[in-house]
Formats: structure tokens, sequence, C-alpha cells
């Protein structure tokens, strides 16, 4: 195996639903180049959930997603252009949205935002399972 994988992924895109099944292989396919297949549906799942609010409620669809691998697990963010924080609500599960960050909140291990110079970032830590000597 390669010795010099890099730990970190950056990718510069347009949010827009049509291209988020290409950025989930995408993720898909970085975690299992770091041997982290177990977390690749969380993962796509709380990825999703970020582009998908950049999509809705940013001014620009211009983010940055950034993957890290980590000793623990990972750590994936997207930032962004608008300042306004995601909020987590309860869910009304009639509705047909609003669920996204509820389910984010329950599915990371952390996650929380960073106010920057140009907007935000919000991001989260998925842990992979510990393995039992």
């Amino acid at each position: 195996m390669a010795e010099n994988i890099s730990q970190r992924y950056e990718l510069r895109l347009r949010a827009h639903p049509r291209i988020l099944a290409d950025i989930r292989r995408a993720v898909a396919a970085r975690l299992r180049l770091w041997g982290r297949e177990e977390l690749i549906s969380a993962a796509g799942m709380c990825v999703t959930e970020l582009l998908s609010n950049v999509h809705k409620h940013a001014a620009s669809p211009e983010c940055v997603l950034t993957l890290e691998n980590l000793p623990h697990g990972i750590q994936a963010a997207v930032g962004d252009t608008e300042s306004a924080l995601p909020v987590v609500k309860e869910p009304d599960f009639l509705s047909e949205s609003g669920r996204g960050m509820f389910l984010l909140s329950k599915t990371a291990h952390a996650w929380g935002t960073d106010l920057t110079p140009t907007g935000k970032t919000v991001w989260f830590t998925l842990h992979a399972e510990a393995v039992e000597p």
C-alpha cells in the first residue's frame, strides 16, 4: 500500500441536488482508501445534509468539502459563504424537510460550526468502531 496517501481531501464545488450522488461516491472512495469502510454510510448521509443546506440556505452554492482521516475516525467539514448557523430542531416526521441536522446530530459523534472571515464551516466527526485486540 502507498505510504504517502494524503490524510486530507478537499473538494471545491457548487452545491446542487444533482451532484449529491457523485459526492457520496467520492466520499466513499476516499474512506475506502483510508480503510474507513464502516463510516461510508454515515459520512455520506451527513455530507449530503450539509451540502443540501448550502443549496437551500446559502446565497451562493460555492463551498468547500474537506475530509480528514484521524486516528479515531474522520472529520468532515463544509465551508460556505453564509454566516447564518444551522439549527437543530425536533423533527416533524410528517414534514418533507427539516430533519437533516437532527439526523446529523444523532449520527455524528460530535459536530459544530465555526464562523470564518468569509462565512462559516460546519463540521462533524465520526468515530471508527474500536477493534478488540
